[in-house]
């Protein structure tokens, strides 16, 4: 699947939005991709974790174990694993950290993926390797369906990506006019109510 046909799936779907966004990570952007609109499809999903499983397959090789981050990752985490032929489980944040709950755990010479939505500067993917660090010393890399930071996001392993975009992300006291003339909207999950950062 290409970068483009990659893109075209997010603009069917209708989660390639324009405005004004607060993204999870507090940076502002021009371009919000609302992954939900594509987890909603299991067909286009599966269209899309398929090809980002044969992506990471062709770059890491035989995966045993995805992990990802909740909430986000789970379901790409687990459609790619479901490509691949492996078991997927998640971190989720207890205490601001993410952790292996629910009595998940990763066998020693199990070899692991990490698998993200969207990674903009790289932080959750960062603290989701640092949780699954805890566990296993295996982990092959990282993927994910789009990296907005256009390999500028240091993981501190090799991260395949189906599309790299350069999507501008700014902070909110160094706005460019046309971006700061439009109201703000907080569309990620960490701004609803109930939902742990």
């Amino acid at each position: 699947m290409t970068q483009d046909e990659v893109v075209a799936e997010f603009r069917a779907a209708g989660a390639l939005l324009e405005g004004h966004f607060i993204l999870s990570s507090g940076l502002r952007s021009p371009v919000f991709l609302q992954k939900m609109f594509i987890f909603q499809d299991p067909v286009r999903t599966a269209r899309l974790c398929k090809a980002l499983a044969e992506k990471a397959e062709a770059a890491f090789g035989k995966i045993d174990y995805v992990v990802s981050p909740a909430v986000g990752g789970i379901v790409p985490g687990y459609e790619t694993a479901r490509h691949l032929g492996a078991k997927a489980v998640f971190v989720e944040r207890e205490d601001g950290k993410f952790q292996l709950r629910r009595g998940f755990t990763i066998p020693e010479d199990a070899r692991v993926l990490m698998v993200e939505d969207i990674v903009t500067t790289g932080l959750s993917s960062r603290e989701c390797l640092a949780a699954i660090a805890e566990h296993s010393q295996n982990v092959v890399g990282a993927a994910c369906l789009i990296d907005r930071s256009n390999g500028k996001a240091d993981l501190g392993v090799k991260l395949v990506a189906l599309a790299r975009l350069n999507i501008p992300a700014y902070p909110a006291d160094a706005l460019p006019p046309e971006l700061a003339a439009l109201p703000p909207v907080k569309p990620g999950s960490r701004g609803i109510q109930g939902v742990k950062a």
